[in-house]
């Protein structure tokens, strides 16, 4: 660099060149040197974390008179701008970096210290001293993980899987008199209809919603206030329990305080747990996208059930080739998010004593798969089922010559005879109600009435 381009900073290892128009300080400039591993550095969720967790850090500590008024106010105010995204550019630390995450808890210390610094008279703001004060990265960055992942979840996450089910349960509605063939194994079953299989997927969608509103039980624990290993060491004894408060008033969502403050800082178990029920997420989502897909397969060699909305051109050599782009991009998500789970199982056993030691990546991934499911949900929903046109001629022909329908016939005539009226009905490619009248010799209406798809889709026997 030239002279003009860094300044000197100094920590406790001496000093080094960072660069000058920076607001952080050495040792954030010695991450950057130490991890140009992925070239990402932590998320915006995460960053915007660490700001409410330091905001509400200087409050507690000026309430309580362990720092003066004038500098937890400019300390507050800088805190609160970065949360708000306003230095985002300052926080350049990679993913990949010490597994406590230290250097991103060092790199807000610094930042918000030259931020606060420009608002105080006399002695600078100390990045350790002042901004970090009662605190540990061992506590400060698991405390930020969790509150970055309850607001994704609560602002994000689940306002879209409720969006995805109004739109599915719409749909169903409009849609709940039409009778289509039911499949098991991909092959012929009996028939359901349309509204009772969107409501499957509906139902899907709610169950997984309610197993992540009960991971947040546990997640909204805050280890904040354990500092180095869990004892508490350097922080006032109300300190956790002040935190927990001041960050619920200023994420606007409800955080405690952990009993335990040993167990949030060795195990991320809690982060697993809702990294597990977003990969139960992603499954039944990709079971979602999947049915779309074979639904939508053809529109003359596939099932052609329904047409999905034409989004793009499918083929760059094929005309008029229009694929099922959306529900294709969801099992991609799908897939990302069952790797990001897999990535985080084994960074949530990766402690070893009084901390784990890979806090970074458990958020990163945490937050990306929280992102990603919340958006291509909303994608979903509005480019894909919406607008959703069942081929009613397609659905009605296949479910008249389906030869499955004949199971309603076993109270009547028994399963022996009804599998040879089905093999019959099939073979000769005819519907299964003529083939019926000519085997049993029962009455055409009789027939009629006990083989109504309509009718079975209710269930139960037809006598």
């Amino acid at each position: 660099m030239a002279s003009q381009d860094y300044r000197i900073e100094h920590d406790s290892m001496g000093e080094l060149q960072v660069p000058a128009e920076a607001l952080w300080g050495a040792q954030t400039q010695r991450a950057v040197e130490n991890f140009p591993i992925s070239g990402q550095p932590m998320p915006r969720g995460f960053i915007r974390a660490l700001g409410l967790v330091k905001a509400a850090a200087a409050e507690v500590n000026g309430g309580l008179g362990l720092l003066p008024a004038n500098r937890a106010k400019a300390i507050g105010k800088a805190a609160r701008a970065v949360a708000a995204g306003d230095h985002d550019s300052q926080f350049p630390v990679d993913v990949f970096q010490t597994g406590s995450g230290t250097s991103s808890n060092m790199n807000a210390n610094e930042v918000i210290a030259t931020l606060a610094s420009r608002g105080v008279r006399g002695r600078a703001v100390h990045p350790n001293d002042d901004v970090n004060l009662g605190q540990s990265s061992n506590d400060v960055i698991p405390t930020a993980l969790r509150v970055a992942a309850q607001l994704a979840v609560t602002e994000d996450l689940l306002p879209a899987v409720r969006h995805l089910r109004r739109t599915i349960d719409r749909r169903g509605r409009a849609l709940g008199k039409v009778a289509k063939t039911g499949r098991t194994h991909l092959m012929d079953a009996m028939p359901l209809t349309f509204g009772q299989e969107l409501g499957t997927w509906s139902a899907q969608l709610a169950s997984g919603q309610a197993r992540i509103e009960d991971a947040l039980k546990r997640l909204r624990r805050l280890p904040i206030g354990g500092t180095a290993i869990g004892t508490g060491i350097n922080a006032d004894p109300r300190f956790g329990t002040a935190m927990a408060r001041a960050l619920s008033r200023l994420a606007g969502t409800r955080f405690e305080s952990a009993d335990n403050k040993f167990e949030g800082l060795a195990s991320q178990d809690d982060a697993v747990e809702l990294s597990g029920q977003l990969n139960a997420l992603a499954v039944a989502l990709m079971k979602i996208a999947n049915d779309l897909r074979w639904m939508n397969s053809g529109p003359l060699a596939g099932l052609g059930e329904v047409e999905l909305p034409a989004l793009q051109p499918g083929s760059s050599i094929m005309p008029g080739k229009v694929n099922p782009v959306v529900p294709e991009a969801a099992c991609m998500v799908c897939a990302q998010v069952i790797g990001h789970h897999t990535a985080i199982t084994v960074a949530g056993q990766s402690g070893n004593f009084q901390l784990n030691v890979m806090l970074p990546l458990i958020a990163a991934n945490l937050l990306d798969s929280i992102r990603l499911l919340a958006n291509v949900m909303r994608l979903l929903a509005d480019t894909t089922i919406d607008g959703l046109v069942v081929r009613r001629d397609k659905v009605a022909e296949a479910l008249d010559r389906n030869p499955i329908l004949v199971t309603a016939l076993n109270p009547v005539i028994g399963y022996e005879k009804a599998a040879a009226i089905a093999k019959q009905a099939y073979r000769e490619g005819r519907p299964v109600l003529e083939v019926a009248v000519e085997a049993t010799g029962m009455p055409a209406k009789e027939l009629r009435r006990l083989l109504d798809p309509a009718a079975l889709t209710r269930g139960g026997i037809q006598g």
